[in-house]
């Protein structure tokens, strides 16, 4: 043993008998960085959108500015520039997370409260398994079961909370997690360059079609923009991006569908704590027996699933 340790000597946690890998460190760390940063970035996007950036345009610069300062710093540090074929397989999955996945609820948080639209969008694991069917997953009744059960929550959510008066939004907020789950599933079959590096391609790729679909949209930055508005983006930009997108591209790559999908559980909590406590969003009784029937779906899918692996 390295450094005379026995087999019974302390490990990494401290405990007796104990040793924990530094690969598994490094998946408890990227895991606390999706469920705590990612759920906060929903209320950051509304408070940048509400402050007048438009969604698409605030998105794609986001994601630029992220894939740009991690693409210099890799390529600093002697990695590889990824190959044409890498580009097309960031594209295709960049394009599915941020064009499809985060744009949309930049543009639902104009109308509706960040903690719903973290609650919708709970619903990933559910579209992850119904694009899985696809690739020779058949599902067992347990999954068609808990399917019903996340998108009964949805319809809870549609008919008591403000979504009854933006059907509209509701669609956008279901069709972000769907573009979601199928960039995360398309991610371990295209190819996409090693490490971070497919994390800043497909950020770079990404950022420059949020941008594209901002242009044709006509959107414009509002003359004037509250302190609040900028420091919220580069907060996206630092933690959401740099940060928390890096965490889920390792967690796509080291573990299976089960554990990369389960920030879905974590997510809505934080977001509706941090709206209720920073933004005075109102937290009804349909909003809560909503989220519970969605979380209790996509639990009920993803341990069936992994008690199955």
């Amino acid at each position: 043993m390295a450094g005379g340790e026995s087999a019974g000597s302390k490990g990494a946690s401290g405990a007796p008998g104990v040793r924990i890998a530094p690969g598994a460190l490094l998946v408890w760390a990227s895991l606390v960085a999706v469920y705590v940063l990612w759920g906060s970035t929903y209320f950051a996007m509304r408070v940048a959108v509400m402050g007048g950036l438009p969604p698409y345009v605030m998105g794609g610069a986001r994601f630029v500015a992220a894939g740009g300062v991690l693409y210099a710093f890799l390529r600093a540090r002697g990695a590889p520039s990824p190959t044409l074929r890498e580009w097309r397989g960031a594209a295709v999955v960049g394009g599915l997370f941020f064009a499809g996945g985060n744009g949309p609820i930049a543009i639902a948080e104009q109308h509706v409260s960040s903690g719903l639209a973290a609650v919708v969008v709970a619903t990933m694991p559910v579209w992850t398994m119904i694009f899985s069917t696809f690739w020779g997953e058949r599902p067992s009744r347990t999954d068609v079961i808990a399917l019903l059960v996340g998108f009964a929550g949805v319809a809870i959510l549609a008919s008591g909370s403000e979504l009854r008066g933006e059907p509209w939004a509701a669609l956008l907020l279901l069709f972000s997690p769907a573009c979601w789950a199928l960039g995360s599933l398309s991610s371990r079959r295209v190819a996409l360059p090693a490490g971070a590096m497919a994390a800043a391609a497909q950020m770079l790729v990404g950022g420059v079609v949020m941008l594209a679909i901002g242009t044709v949209r006509g959107e414009h930055v509002a003359p004037s923009v509250p302190a609040s508005a900028v420091y919220a983006v580069l907060y996206l930009v630092v933690f959401g991006s740099l940060v928390g997108f890096s965490a889920y591209g390792h967690l796509l790559r080291s573990t299976r569908p089960a554990v990369f999908t389960s920030y879905a559980y974590v997510n809505p909590v934080v977001a509706l704590a941090l709206g209720a406590l920073l933004g005075a969003e109102r937290i009804t009784a349909s909003t809560v027996l909503g989220a519970g029937v969605i979380l209790a779906g996509v639990s009920g899918l993803t341990l069936g699933r992994a008690r199955r692996r």
